[in-house]
């Protein structure tokens, strides 16, 4: 099925952090299970990237980070500053909730668990907790349809950007999806990284009972964009979609390392 393009106030309008969070990153009560296993797939990928590669520096820049934390699980230990950044204003205050430790904000500790296994001491959750609120020094908005995905403000390039299932969303055709990953690509330095996680081969997803529009995408197509901004790919890795098909009909997830080319 294919959906109509999400503009970007009906986002301001209709997606809740809340509902896109109960769907998609309540971990189950069993370890292992079906819904648990892309949530899985992503932290394993940052781990690799950040944890075991060794991908490094002083500034991270996370664009379209949605309501979303579990994406700088891994990294908070390697920047000296991590800055959030997303459209949406309710999306931002989610974020802002878990910083501040309001008892309304989503339960992360199950992905802080998870994270902390796989670094070898599961028990140091709380402390891995704080590192990741003492790292994220700024909440900014962002809109990938801009040269400047950050303006008005300006800031100097990061070592490295990351963004996880947000093009897709954001970009109406190719043509403004290689757009968006030029205007991305453009807050890396030059030897700096840029990592992607991509719904492929999907038209739409769910947050609650709202319907949102996902741009149809090919491993090839990413790959080429990717080139053409200005990047080697140094690795990737593609997954099964393991939500329900009512969530999302996207067939596969897509992570995927690059680093920025020096211009001769």
């Amino acid at each position: 099925m294919e959906g109509d393009f999400t503009g970007k106030d009906a986002y301001g309008k209709h997606f809740a952090p809340k509902d896109y969070l109960k769907m998609y990153y309540s971990f189950s009560k069993e370890d292992g299970s079906q819904e648990d296993a892309l949530l899985n797939f992503y932290l394993q990928k940052f781990h690799k990237t950040f944890t075991v590669d060794g991908v490094k520096g002083d500034t991270l820049i996370d664009i379209g980070s949605g309501p979303t934390i579990y994406q700088f699980l891994s990294s908070c230990g390697s920047f000296r500053e991590i800055i959030a950044t997303d459209y949406t204003d309710q999306n931002r205050e989610e974020i802002k909730r878990w910083l501040k430790k309001d008892p309304e904000a989503f339960d992360w500790s199950h992905a802080l668990k998870y994270v902390c296994e796989l670094e070898g001491d599961r028990e140091k959750w709380v402390e891995k907790g704080e590192k990741v609120r003492s790292t994220i020094r700024r909440v900014l908005k962002c809109d990938v349809t801009q040269v400047n995905p950050l303006a008005p403000l300006v800031v100097a390039q990061a070592s490295c950007v990351t963004s996880a299932l947000c093009l897709e969303a954001a970009c109406k055709d190719l043509t403004a999806y290689r757009a968006a990953l030029r205007n991305i690509g453009s807050l890396v330095k030059p030897r700096g990284h840029l990592v992607l996680l991509v719904a492929l081969r999907g038209n739409f997803y769910m947050a609650g009972e709202q319907m949102f529009f996902c741009l149809y995408l090919e491993k090839e197509t990413v790959d080429s964009a990717v080139t053409e901004a200005g990047f080697d790919i140094l690795w990737s890795e593609e997954a099964k979609n393991s939500y329900s098909p009512t969530f999302s009909d996207c067939k596969n997830v897509y992570f995927l390392v690059a680093q920025k080319r020096i211009k001769v």
